[in-house]
């Protein structure tokens, strides 16, 4: 891992911590050049993972994708960088124990709003009215009524 400050190679682990229920880690780094010292953090990837979309088509999963979403749904609501984390690692959980290398973007998306629906029902309305394509009010507040 190169210093952020001086670009140098040579990085030493001070300490390790797991985060996010231990799903990741988060390592305390110094320098060996300058002493500046700096934290990193190791996550899961997934891989090789197709997502079939609604028109047929397939395409790499991109974690990106799944934070943009849950970005806009909490949108000035109350959610700390650690919670942000936790909900991306437990849907990215719930993907992986479906034990596919396809997954369809439904899926995906009932996944993600089962997540977010026990964190947060602002949030949980905001992407469901995206990812549901809310053709009118009426079917919002059907789904608000369920709540």
């Amino acid at each position: 891992m190169k210093c952020p400050n001086c670009q140098n190679d040579d990085t030493k682990v001070l300490d390790s911590r797991p985060i996010s229920d231990g799903m990741a880690i988060r390592r305390r780094r110094e320098c060996s050049k300058c002493g500046t010292r700096f934290s990193t953090h190791e996550e899961m990837e997934i891989l090789d993972l197709a997502v079939v979309k609604r028109d047929g088509s397939t395409e790499a999963y991109m974690r990106e994708k799944i934070e943009a979403g849950i970005r806009k749904a909490f949108e000035k609501r109350p959610l700390s960088r650690d919670d942000f984390h936790a909900l991306i690692t437990g849907i990215e959980q719930d993907i992986q124990k479906i034990g596919k290398n396809q997954i369809t973007s439904k899926e995906i998306g009932n996944i993600v709003m089962k997540r977010i629906k026990s964190k947060d029902q602002v949030a949980y309305i905001r992407f469901a009215s995206v990812y549901r394509q809310f053709a009118d009010v009426e079917e919002f507040v059907k789904e608000a009524k369920k709540l």
